[in-house]
């Protein structure tokens, strides 16, 4: 590992840049502290930035951010916000989709390594592919997407509307849906739809949340509500475990993190297990305080997610590092996928 040289954005800064170590894994070295904080939010409002941080982030960088939420409803509120420079606290694909949406604005990311087990499981060479072999089809990419890979997509979705999303093509159109094929079964389970080919993608986060670690947790807690990421393994469990009567279909729902949030919101339950990326805790006791939410699976933590450590903001900040760069004809293409689907609602509830 190497230190990197400390810049002079103030006293406090050098000395806390003095402190980054840069390694292969990621930046490291400081503290997300108090003092560290109110740094960051100097540095933010030195910068005119908007700073946007990600449900599943480390819940100091989630504390220190002007809105934390999913990727397209914190894009969204990039395009809007006054502010001419967007600090991303994300993975690179959601970086990607802020500059989509707002061209005209310097996007940073803390650490451009922070890539997406999910984005990757697509390329944009496989995509081009599978239209050939369905040349009349409708592509349906998550925004779990590169830029790349949006560009050649005909509309986008969210978690939380993929269903009125495919429910919206002409029912004699097939359809190609990518990339998660947990999200697309469910998609295909709710709709009905027999002419929807979906791509053996996965977040490997969610699909490492399995059938029998959620049933052995709701064993454990009889009482507890079910909060079931779509994207997850376990999400067919959840619905058999609903079905068997094992737990009550009412206390089993599949939701975005959008959505549960609002159901945490909600819920007259004591205690919930949540299936989806650790990160999402912090909101939720946030929302719920009175509420016991446990994750089903305490390891499923995205170490891409968690790249963007309290040093690699500092370096970001500090160093106007690194600028996330979308071609002009890509963004085209892929704003306009993305713009299809705001059309037909419930966008902002993303993954």
């Amino acid at each position: 590992m190497t230190v990197l040289n400390g810049t002079t954005a103030g006293d406090v800064a050098g000395r806390l840049a003095d402190q980054i170590l840069a390694g292969p894994d990621g930046y490291s070295g400081v503290v997300g502290d108090a003092q560290w904080a109110a740094e960051i939010r100097r540095l933010v409002d030195q910068r005119g930035a908007t700073l946007l941080a990600h449900n599943y982030q480390l819940p100091e960088i989630q504390d220190v951010a002007d809105h934390v939420g999913d990727s397209l409803a914190l894009s969204r509120i990039a395009a809007d916000a006054p502010e001419d420079t967007i600090v991303f606290c994300g993975v690179h694909f959601m970086a990607e989709t802020a500059k989509i949406l707002s061209p005209d604005k310097t996007v940073l990311i803390p650490d451009q390594r922070a890539g997406c087990s999910l984005a990757d499981s697509i390329t944009v060479e496989e995509l081009r592919a599978w239209k050939d072999e369905y040349p009349d089809a409708v592509v349906v990419s998550y925004v779990n997407t590169t830029a790349a890979v949006k560009a050649l997509t005909d509309i986008c979705c969210t978690s939380a509307n993929a269903v009125d999303v495919v429910a919206s093509i002409p029912a004699d159109r097939e359809v190609l849906f990518c990339p998660d094929q947990f999200l697309g079964a469910h998609v295909r389970r709710v709709t009905g739809r027999t002419n929807m080919h979906i791509w053996a993608g996965e977040c490997h986060v969610h699909a490492g949340i399995n059938g029998d670690e959620l049933a052995g947790q709701a064993r454990s807690h009889p009482d507890a509500e079910l909060f079931v990421h779509p994207e997850c393994g376990c999400a067919t469990s959840a619905l058999y475990l609903a079905g068997e009567g094992a737990v009550p279909e009412e206390r089993v729902k599949i939701l975005s993190t959008g959505g549960m949030l609002d159901a945490a919101r909600e819920t007259r339950a004591s205690q919930v297990l949540v299936a989806t990326e650790i990160g999402m805790l912090h909101q939720l006791r946030r929302a719920a305080p009175e509420v016991d939410f446990l994750a089903v699976n305490d390891r499923a933590s995205c170490r891409y997610m968690k790249m963007i450590t309290p040093a690699a903001l500092l370096r970001c900040l500090i160093d106007g590092a690194d600028e996330v760069h979308v071609d002009p004809e890509t963004a085209r293409l892929g704003r306009a996928s993305v713009q299809r689907m705001i059309a037909i609602g419930q966008p902002g509830g993303g993954e």
